[in-house]
Formats: structure tokens, C-alpha cells, sequence
């Protein structure tokens, strides 16, 4: 029986990650190496409010992916890099590398946020043009960049001259339709993106869509750098029909790493054609309780850390019942002993009962319902909704 359980490691500098050169790599920046020597990569995506240091703590003890990416620094004239989002890198201990990310659109200060970074053990700098939130792409950052490649030409000039080590990009495919992606990609080829992480769909089409996986083939062919292929990787046999369609590099995961926070380690026994790994409900109660004891905060009121968690748990609860049972239950929840009363109830009534890897059809995630709307500032839980 494989180990469901992973071992994290003690903190490394960026430098001591070693590297290797997939197919089309620049091979002055060759990437860190994977855990699986030869195995396509695997990624957890970045997500505000999320993959924060304690999250890919537990992401690391259920089997780390190959790389990890910070939360958006936000970059503008008064910016400073966010002290909370520098934990993740600093105090890094899962073994693996973490690139950190930056959102903005202001030509000095995202040189000048790049440039500090690099005082930290960062693999690399990543810049944002995906960020589906109206709040992000209204102030033309994030996915408000697809709308103009004229600026997205100045803005990787400025990051490619202002980092030395590894520049990479998330994007997705366009803004309202996919009219500028061609240039986009050769935008890419002409200030030597190191990679590519790519969401198959626009920014208008949110998380609601089909995602377009022939545009993530597209880029495969037209891009020099690796392509990480985005975009409802659901598990991995999932990864494994997506990276056969793309010919990506690897797959980047988010919204279903929390649901299923072993997917990464099954993608590696899927890839090394071992047998995946079986999770039960019981393996399920255990990640829920390691969830809540590392998102824990001194002083932070017990409701409020109930609501957090009830927006992890709206991902998990896709993968517990068909019914939708466990998510009526655990959303009427307002206390810590509730919130485990209907864990047990739900979780430990079969324990050995599998746990769906494959969210059940029509058990529909909905983050936001626990938080309100002015509360969400872009790429966060709350508008992860499809």
C-alpha cells in the first residue's frame, strides 16, 4: 500500500534546488527539478487567501507537488512586499521550490517589487495576467492585461531585464475572446519566459466554462519555454488525458488540491503507472483536522476561523456525497464543535467508504456564500466558484 502521507524537509535556499532542462528550456534558466526524475511537473496554483505557508505545509504532508507559487504580491506606487505572503518563502519547509507572484501594471514598481524579491529564497518571479476578478482586471491588471499587449510588451521587458534568474507567466487564453493570443505567446518567446503556466479559458468565462485545452496545445507548439496546462485538473487520470491533449510540460492544480490535497502524489504514481493511491472518508477527517490546527490563528475569533474553513470544505464536500449532504450540513455550522460534530457524522460513519476523486456531478462549490461579496479582493476563494 503506498504511504499517504508525505515527510517535509528542512528549508532550502533557491540555490540549492537543483535544476533541469525540459524540452524547450532556456538553458541558462533550467528549471528546478522535479520529484520524479523524467515525470511531467506538477504545480499548486497560486490562490489568494489560500497558499499561504501554512496550506502548503499540509499540501506538502499529503505528498508535495514539484513547485508551489505565493499569493499575489500586489505592486503599486505605495507597495511594500506583504509580510505574510514573504512567510511562505522564508519560512518554506516543504523541501520544494516556491516562485513568488506579483500583480500590477506600474512599469517601475513591479522592477522594483522583482528586484526585492530576489533578496528572498525565491526559484523565480512569476507575474499574474489571469486574475478573473472584476475588482483585478477593472485597474487593467491580471487578466485586465490580456486586453493590451502594447503594455504587456513593455511590462515583460522591464521584469526580463530586472531578473537575472527565472521569469515566469500565468495567464489564460484572453480577455473577453482569444483575438491577441497568438501575440501574447511570441510576447513570451521575445523576452524569454523560462514558463508558461496557461488557464484554458478567458477572463470573462471566469470558472464556468469548458476549458479550451487546444488553445494549451497551441501555446505547446508556439512557445520555447515549458507549459504548465491550467484549468479543471480534476484528478490524475485527469492530468493524464490533459497532458496527452497538450503535450504540456505538467499540470498546475488549484481549487481541486484543496478538495484532494494527495492529488499531487497520485499524478506521480499515475505518471510512474503504479497504482493511485485510494483515499477513504476517515483519511478525509484527519486533512480536515490538520487543515484547521495549521490555519489557526492566536486571537483570531472562532466563527471567523469556522467561515475560513467552510470555504476549504466547500471543495472537499464535492468529493464526500452525491447527495450534497455533508456541504447542507457543515454550511449551518458557527462553532469548532459543530463544525466537527458533522465531520464525524459524515466522515467516520464509513470510514473506509472512498472518497470521490472526481467531484460528484451537480455537488456544486460555492465559497462565497460564507463571506461577503465586498469582502473578496480578486483570485480569492470567494470568486473560485465553478
Amino acid at each position: 500500500m503506498t504511504s499517504k502521507s508525505g515527510t517535509a524537509h528542512a528549508p532550502k535556499s533557491s540555490a540549492d534546488f537543483q535544476s533541469v532542462s525540459p524540452v524547450g528550456a532556456p538553458s541558462t534558466r533550467p528549471l528546478p527539478a522535479s520529484i520524479l526524475a523524467g515525470a511531467p511537473l506538477t504545480a499548486l496554483a497560486p490562490m489568494q487567501d489560500v497558499t499561504d505557508l501554512a496550506f502548503m505545509g499540509v499540501i506538502a504532508h499529503y505528498g508535495a507537488p514539484d513547485y508551489f507559487f505565493t499569493e499575489f504580491f500586489r505592486v503599486h506606487a505605495q507597495s511594500r512586499l506583504e509580510k505574510h505572503i514573504l512567510r511562505a518563502i522564508d519560512e518554506n519547509a516543504t523541501g520544494r521550490p516556491v516562485f513568488a507572484q506579483l500583480i500590477g501594471e506600474d512599469l517601475q514598481h513591479l522592477a522594483r517589487s522583482a528586484t526585492e524579491l530576489l533578496a528572498h529564497p525565491v526559484a523565480g518571479v512569476d507575474l499574474n495576467m489571469g486574475c478573473p476578478a472584476p475588482k483585478v482586471y477593472k485597474k487593467n491588471v491580471g487578466g485586465g492585461l490580456l486586453r493590451d499587449p502594447a503594455k504587456i510588451d513593455e511590462i515583460l521587458g522591464v521584469l526580463r531585464q530586472a531578473i537575472p534568474g527565472r521569469f515566469t507567466v500565468k495567464m489564460r487564453i484572453g480577455f473577453e475572446d482569444t483575438t491577441h493570443f497568438e501575440r501574447i505567446l511570441d510576447l513570451i518567446n521575445k523576452h524569454d519566459v523560462d514558463l508558461l503556466s496557461l488557464h484554458g479559458r478567458t477572463v470573462k468565462e471566469m470558472y464556468r466554462s469548458e476549458v479550451h485545452y487546444d488553445f494549451i496545445a497551441r501555446a505547446t507548439e508556439r512557445v520555447k519555454c515549458p507549459v504548465l496546462a491550467n484549468g479543471n485538473i480534476t484528478s490524475a487520470a485527469t492530468a493524464g488525458r490533459v497532458l496527452g491533449q497538450t503535450r504540456a510540460a505538467g499540470v498546475m492544480i488549484g481549487r481541486h488540491a484543496i478538495r484532494n490535497p494527495w492529488i499531487f502524489r497520485q499524478c506521480r504514481q499515475a505518471f510512474a503507472q503504479q497504482p493511485v493511491t485510494a483515499i477513504t472518508l476517515a483519511d478525509v477527517r484527519e486533512y480536515v483536522e490538520r487543515l484547521y490546527r495549521a490555519t489557526q490563528v492566536e486571537g483570531l475569533d472562532e466563527r471567523i476561523h469556522v467561515n475560513k474553513m467552510k470555504k476549504y470544505l466547500n471543495f472537499v464536500g464535492q468529493g464526500v456525497d452525491g447527495t450534497g449532504a455533508f456541504l447542507h450540513a457543515m454550511r449551518r455550522t458557527e462553532s469548532e464543535a459543530q463544525l466537527f460534530e458533522v465531520c464525524d457524522q459524515h466522515l467516520l460513519a464509513e470510514p473506509d467508504k472512498v472518497f470521490a476523486d472526481e467531484p460528484y456531478p451537480g455537488v456544486i462549490a460555492r465559497p462565497n456564500c460564507e463571506t461577503p461579496s465586498g469582502d473578496a479582493d480578486g483570485c480569492s476563494l470567494e470568486t473560485v466558484t465553478g
